[in-house]
């Protein structure tokens, strides 16, 4: 059984990620870094908001490349390559709905980094690589997904792509069809799963964006809880009631499985199991957080000193 140390969200912060490599005990290797005796897996998110991340890219890819890493795509990977990829049809116009993901100003803040630091060539390249990560893995005792662990969700994706191909234009064009089933399946699986607030309700978002929808525990049985209760992340939420229906679309991750690790959720703190056989690995770094790492060598149970990390700013 392989030693696995999985990365949480980069976003750009090549200095952490040295820095965090080197602590963990991982040596360089030509353009990445090497293990003799423990492999990482990194939760996705390379790309956004971060001061270098073609260098964080260049890192993970030749890891990967070599054999000293393994990747899930993140829902800023997603979201790169749908904004990206040109809708079948649409001329060349400038409008933003020719893309799958279109070139609003919102998404152009989010985005702007990787735009500002990388050449086309080089983010077309990117984007290439990116097509290529899986939505999850399940390898050696643990699974990996960036937001979720939602097998009928991940099955559907896997479908989806033997059916029509990598992250092609035919895949976006279902993917990006709000209310489809792999719209459904992307959503849970990259970003996690959410319940609609009873009208009239909503939330502000990390990023000061106005949301009408909670994401919730999905490891933790909601039944008989409010939102507040079951609601995954920081920020106030509303202390009303879920109606049990609302929740026969998530799977609950079971308290037997083997352990699952994600990243995505913005949390802050000191970093701890969410549950027995459930981690979070993104404590903001992107956000003046800490770039953390959980060292698994086999264990049924997660422990909180398994846990590692480096502050924002940690230079090697």
């Amino acid at each position: 059984m392989a030693n696995y140390d999985i990365i949480g969200d980069i976003h750009g912060h090549a200095g952490e990620l040295r820095a965090l490599l080197d602590e963990l005990g991982y040596g360089r290797h030509g353009r990445g870094y090497r293990h003799a005796e423990r492999k990482v897996v990194f939760v996705g998110d390379f790309v956004d908001r971060g001061p270098a991340i073609g260098e964080v890219v260049a890192i993970a890819r030749a890891m990967v490349d070599a054999g000293d890493a393994l990747a899930v795509m993140g829902n800023h990977e997603y979201n790169a390559i749908a904004f990206h990829t040109r809708r079948p049809g649409n001329p060349s116009s400038g409008k933003t709905s020719e893309w799958f993901r279109p070139h609003s100003q919102k998404n152009l803040r989010q985005h702007q980094a990787t735009l500002d630091q990388m050449s086309p060539d080089e983010l077309a390249d990117a984007i290439g690589w990116f097509q290529t990560l899986p939505v999850a893995i399940e390898v050696g005792g643990i699974r990996v997904a960036h937001a979720s662990w939602q097998t009928r969700d991940i099955d559907c994706i896997h479908e989806a792509l033997a059916n029509v191909g990598r992250f092609t234009p035919e895949f976006l064009a279902m993917s990006e069809d709000a209310g489809s089933d792999l719209n459904a399946a992307i959503e849970n699986v990259l970003k996690g799963p959410e319940l609609g607030l009873p009208a009239g309700y909503w939330i502000v978002d990390k990023a000061g964006h106005r949301r009408d929808s909670a994401r919730i525990k999905w490891y933790e049985d909601g039944t008989g809880r409010t939102f507040r209760q079951h609601h995954l992340g920081s920020g106030e939420v509303p202390d009303l009631a879920i109606e049990g229906s609302d929740l026969a679309a998530v799977e609950t991750y079971p308290a037997g499985a083997v352990p699952v690790f994600v990243g995505h959720y913005w949390l802050t703190g000191t970093p701890m199991p969410l549950a027995a056989n459930v981690a979070c690995t993104d404590y903001s770094v992107a956000k003046g957080g800490k770039l953390v790492a959980y060292r698994w060598d086999g264990e049924a149970e997660l422990r909180a000193e398994k846990f590692c990390w480096v502050s924002e700013g940690a230079r090697h």
